[in-house]
């Protein structure tokens, strides 16, 4: 018996002891040799440290405590959101994918003219660099003043109302002339989107008879990638509302808009809608909506549509082009994920060089938003 209690009692002291050594080499090893972390990516360190200095800046800037129950009721305190949204500026991340082009947007002189380098802007936005970082410079104006600007959305525009710097052509005759579809001749864009030529148009009048006939009301739109506003001019003359999105892709685009009486957005296509949900009773598509763009891009821009669109209202997908393949196995589908009701839907060869040589069609559709989901 006494042996066994001593054997017992022998490895009970050998158990402690060796739970002991084990703990003091641990201690050891974790004093000596810390773990090693994965290494964090520069671009997660640069926006910690972007955000921990908006957040000690904010800190400083914080409003002071509100006032106790004995203090006067006037005094007031700036609620901290406001702060908040006064003291930052959004820019878009892909700004860093092109440093090149960034340094010469941002190469200027503060509280001067700005530079004329609106095609440097254009080629940021288009990159994804939208919103663009803001300035501390001033805008250039014409040298002249037009003494009257149009009075009606197809009067002649003036030529001396903007600056042509940065454009090929210095005058709305040279755009014209080199390419009369452009949008700039007014004679020629008093009749468009007036007249039926085959199933791919859809006649203004038309458009609107079918919307009255199913009792709905349109006074709001958005025409994406609406050129020089030509749409947004035609339904002015009915009483609707239009806001056109445009780019100026080698030419005033978005300031013919401007001149014309009518509203321009200078956003890109992969843009969020600048609208509230739920907003406007049409959207239009137009030649800028096309095959060329991505597809997950494509997508985006659909459901962003569904977004601004109330119950009931339409999609109008206006001379849509692609392969004819793709159309039925990619495009239809993912307009179709809309579940939208068909009011119209035409497609037809798309006759010009490039149709034919790529096999491409056009689409027009007229669709309609379910009015309750």
């Amino acid at each position: 018996m006494g042996f066994t209690m001593g054997l017992n009692l022998l490895l009970l002291v050998a158990m402690v002891a060796t739970n002991i050594f084990s703990l003091y080499h641990l201690s050891c090893n974790i004093q000596s040799k810390p773990p090693v972390a994965p290494p964090v990516p520069d671009h997660l360190l640069h926006q910690l440290q972007t955000i921990r200095a908006t957040i000690n800046h904010l800190t400083r800037l914080q409003p002071p405590a509100p006032p106790s129950a004995k203090a006067k009721k006037s005094s007031l305190t700036i609620p901290s959101d406001l702060l908040l949204y006064t003291h930052l500026s959004p820019i878009a991340s892909s700004c860093k994918d092109n440093p090149d082009l960034l340094h010469q947007y941002m190469n200027y002189t503060p509280f001067s003219l700005c530079p004329s380098d609106s095609s440097v802007a254009e080629s940021l936005i288009l990159r994804g660099c939208h919103p663009l970082p803001r300035r501390r410079c001033f805008s250039r104006t014409p040298s002249s003043i037009p003494t009257s600007l149009p009075k009606t959305p197809f009067s002649t525009l003036p030529e001396k109302a903007l600056l042509w710097n940065s454009y090929n052509c210095k005058s709305f005759s040279c755009l014209s002339k080199s390419n009369p579809n452009m949008g700039f001749d007014m004679k020629v864009e008093q009749s468009r989107y007036l007249g039926y030529k085959s199933d791919l148009d859809l006649p203004i009048p038309q458009f609107l008879q079918l919307t009255k006939s199913s009792k709905s009301v349109i006074r709001l739109a958005l025409d994406i990638g609406g050129g020089t506003g030509t749409f947004a001019a035609q339904l002015k003359l009915h009483n609707v509302t239009v806001v056109t999105t445009t780019m100026n892709l080698g030419a005033p685009y978005s300031e013919s808009v401007a001149l014309r009486g009518l509203v321009p957005l200078h956003v890109p296509l992969q843009q969020r809608l600048p609208v509230f949900d739920g907003m406007v009773d049409l959207v239009r598509c137009g030649h800028a909506v096309n095959r060329w763009i991505p597809l997950t891009m494509m997508e985006f821009l659909l459901f962003d549509v569904d977004r601004v669109l109330r119950g009931g209202g339409y999609l109008w997908l206006d001379h849509f082009f692609s392969k004819r393949a793709d159309l039925e196995k990619v495009f239809q589908p993912l307009i179709w994920k809309l579940n939208y009701k068909k009011v119209k839907w035409a497609v037809a060869n798309k006759n010009d060089a490039s149709g034919v040589k790529n096999g491409e069609v056009y689409l027009t559709a007229l669709l309609q938003k379910p009015v309750t989901r």
